[in-house]
């Protein structure tokens, strides 16, 4: 097993920003990279306020917070993530553009670092293929909001080495994370039952059987789920519901994963959820 000190991310938006906090909480260094300056200073300042956030709760106090995050560096510059010995790319939910990013990931990382990739539904296989080190990329699939969930879902590529996926999983659990380990197929395990729940959900607003507010109470209450359905697409973002279920349709062929018009309907609209105010519900931005 590798001994993994210093940790590099590659986004700073919500999910990059969650694990560079994370990781540099539990002692690991970080360079956070980012290729838009707006994003990077947002991200890096965001994660400042929820360190001093946490110091006001007295989760932690402020000498904790100083040091972590004195253990992130912000950059904008990939080639800075060259001496890390892991590097997790969380990226937008995009399979063109996580390809592109291991490409250079793969050109600029020291040759015997691991890469792993965030994503939700993307083949890690797929994506370890277009690297010249297949054996040493895996997914680490972290849960949103990183800082709380406590779940990181590890999936093994078929070339990913036993060496390679018991390190990743020892990183997730210095975090404090509960690693699960699931087989590459199209939405992993997590989102192959999460998000035909959510997308059925959608087929009962657009089939009129129940209301948004209904919908999501029923479940809530019937079921005990913290969040209903509905509130919950709001809250992973629609643009990335319906890229997931994309994934599943064409991945897996079968009608049962066929994403609902009304989903791609409030894409198209720009009904993207809380990240830019409405989605099913509507938001404060």
């Amino acid at each position: 097993m590798r001994n993994i000190q210093v940790i590099g991310i590659v986004g700073a938006g919500q999910m990059g920003r969650g694990i560079a906090q994370v990781a540099a909480q539990t002692g690991y260094q970080v360079v956070l990279f980012d290729a838009f300056k707006n994003s990077l200073d947002f991200g890096h300042n965001f994660i400042k306020t929820q360190l001093d956030k946490g110091v006001e709760k007295a989760k932690w106090n402020a000498e904790d917070a100083k040091s972590s995050f004195g253990r992130i560096r912000a950059t904008l510059d990939m080639s800075d993530l060259k001496n890390c010995d892991l590097v997790i790319e969380a990226a937008t939910e995009n399979k063109m553009l996580k390809f592109e990013i291991f490409r250079k990931l793969d050109e600029v990382v020291k040759p015997d670092a691991l890469l792993a990739s965030n994503t939700s539904s993307i083949s890690i296989t797929e994506i370890a293929a277009v690297t010249k080190r297949p054996s040493l990329v895996s997914g680490m699939h972290f849960m949103n909001p990183v800082p709380v969930m406590k779940l990181v879902e590890g999936i093994r590529g078929l070339e990913t080495t036993d060496e390679t996926f018991n390190t990743v999983a020892a990183v997730a659990e210095k975090m404090g994370k509960t690693f699960v380990r699931a087989k590459d197929f199209p939405g992993f395990a997590v989102n192959r039952i999460l998000m035909p729940m959510i997308n059925e959900a959608v087929y009962a607003l657009y089939e009129g059987v129940a209301e948004v507010k209904d919908i999501d109470t029923a479940m809530k209450l019937g079921t005990n789920q913290p969040m209903g359905p509905l509130e919950l697409a709001d809250f992973i973002g629609l643009d990335t519901c319906l890229a997931i279920m994309n994934v599943l349709h064409e991945g897996l062929g079968d009608t049962k994963y066929r994403p609902c018009p009304l989903l791609k309907q409030y894409v198209a609209a720009g009904r993207f959820g809380r990240k830019n105010g409405k989605g099913f519900h509507t938001y404060d931005k």
